[in-house]
């Protein structure tokens, strides 16, 4: 948040690392997880409270969030107020990375329909940009193989596809998810909860890595992963049988 980056840059806990600070510039309604709310059963609608002439004078990157619900009204408030944040992103020299969630609702569409539906989405959202406004790169849901490979070479040199981590699932889930859409041609794993929720973060990543640049196979680096906790007197979240297990669908497409 805006709040949170302006006091970590002011603690300069940035000033001698190579972690580039970035700012969440919105949240549309399909986040809001206020308690006893339930605004995830309803179409998502934009909003934005971070402002640039504010934020641009500690930060250089942000992040804007789009969710698309095939609904022409809903989807349309999007995509302005998307460009209403890029034409005053540009008038402050301000880059920013884009992230498009799936729909919190169900819209009709089958895991392959979805897949395609937020591809053309996102291009269509993207098109009409000249080079200075587009994003450095996305952070989108895996959804499955060939959506993932139709994006990622769809402009390869001008559109780097990014993954977001969603829940955190299993281990085998986190490390699945890595290896598949590095392999359908991401470029850039977002994760969150999938991290920070783990037992042991640092050795989680390390291992992410070694899934990606070394082809270490995923159940492998399951019981490696399993095998640094113990070795740290850290107690799993989950036995080592259930953590193999692949528990997202989309994973076993």
């Amino acid at each position: 948040s805006a709040s949170v980056g302006e006091d970590l840059i002011k603690k300069k806990i940035f000033k001698n690392s190579k972690v580039t600070p970035a700012i969440r510039m919105n949240d549309t309604s399909d986040i809001w997880l206020m308690r006893n709310g339930n605004y995830r059963s309803t179409n998502p609608r934009p909003f934005r409270s971070a402002r640039l002439n504010s934020v641009s004078k500690f930060a250089n990157l942000g992040l804007f969030s789009m969710t698309f619900s095939k609904n022409v009204d809903f989807d349309l408030s999007m995509l302005n107020a998307y460009r209403d944040f890029r034409i005053e992103a540009t008038n402050y020299k301000f880059k920013h990375f884009l992230e498009v969630f799936n729909p919190p609702i169900n819209i009709g569409l089958k895991p392959k329909e979805l897949g395609d539906y937020i591809n053309d989405c996102i291009i269509k959202a993207i098109a009409g940009q000249t080079k200075d406004e587009r994003p450095l790169f996305l952070k989108i849901a895996y959804n499955g193989p060939k959506a993932m490979e139709d994006l990622a070479t769809y402009d390869p040199t001008n559109l780097i596809v990014g993954i977001l981590g969603g829940s955190k699932g299993t281990t085998r889930d986190c490390l699945e998810l890595i290896n598949k859409a590095s392999k359908y041609g991401a470029k850039v794993a977002l994760f969150g909860r999938k991290i920070n929720l783990s037992e042991s973060p640092k050795s989680l990543v390390k291992i992410m890595r070694a899934v990606i640049e070394e082809n270490l196979k995923t159940d492998d680096a399951v019981k490696l992963y399993h095998d640094e906790l113990k070795q740290k007197n850290l107690v799993p979240d989950r036995p080592l049988k259930k953590d193999l297990q692949i528990t997202d669908p989309i994973l076993k497409l």
